[in-house]
């Protein structure tokens, strides 16, 4: 009998942990220190350096109005100028991302100054989704790569991590 118990314990505990949610990110980073991230829009390229090394690139999507400064909400343009990652959202709807530090105070006098808000919630983030647009720029003012790229990024980038997004 007790082995009866015994069996159906380990059956119960297998089939409990074979039913748990896995985390989206399993791997570790063990190479260099991602010191700052590049963002190229004319080129749609993301650079993960490693001082002035470049460890990693990735062809990104961007706000659907891609050209110039983000300055207000709703105008579906990519920032430009020098940020910081601040946050990681793992619950993320688009699988992962890690957020920019979008606006910074430059971004905030010059919208109140046209008495407008300025937005935020700008991220990095994984592929779009089924219901977003189609076509080369989607977001509504994020970088987006595809989710394996979201993964592979998640692990290599710290919070503080410098992100300058050039024209």
């Amino acid at each position: 009998m007790r082995y009866l118990i015994a069996i159906l314990v380990m059956v119960g505990v297998l089939s409990t942990a074979s039913c748990a949610r896995k985390s989206k990110v399993m791997r570790q980073y063990d190479g260099p220190a991602v010191t700052q991230i590049v963002v190229s829009k004319s080129q749609r390229k993301m650079f993960l350096l490693h001082q002035k090394e470049v460890l990693k690139s990735y062809r990104v999507d961007l706000g659907f109005t891609p050209d110039g400064h983000k300055q207000f909400k709703g105008d579906g343009k990519t920032p430009e100028g020098r940020y910081f990652i601040n946050r990681r959202n793992p619950r993320s709807a688009f699988h992962l991302s890690l957020g920019i530090s979008y606006p910074n105070s430059a971004d905030i006098a010059y919208a109140k100054a046209n008495e407008r808000d300025p937005g935020g919630d700008i991220f990095i983030h994984g592929a779009r989704r089924k219901q977003d647009p189609k076509g080369r720029d989607w977001t509504s003012g994020c970088i987006s790569v595809s989710d394996k790229e979201i993964e592979e990024i998640w692990l290599m980038v710290q919070d503080d991590t410098v992100i300058d997004i050039l024209p």
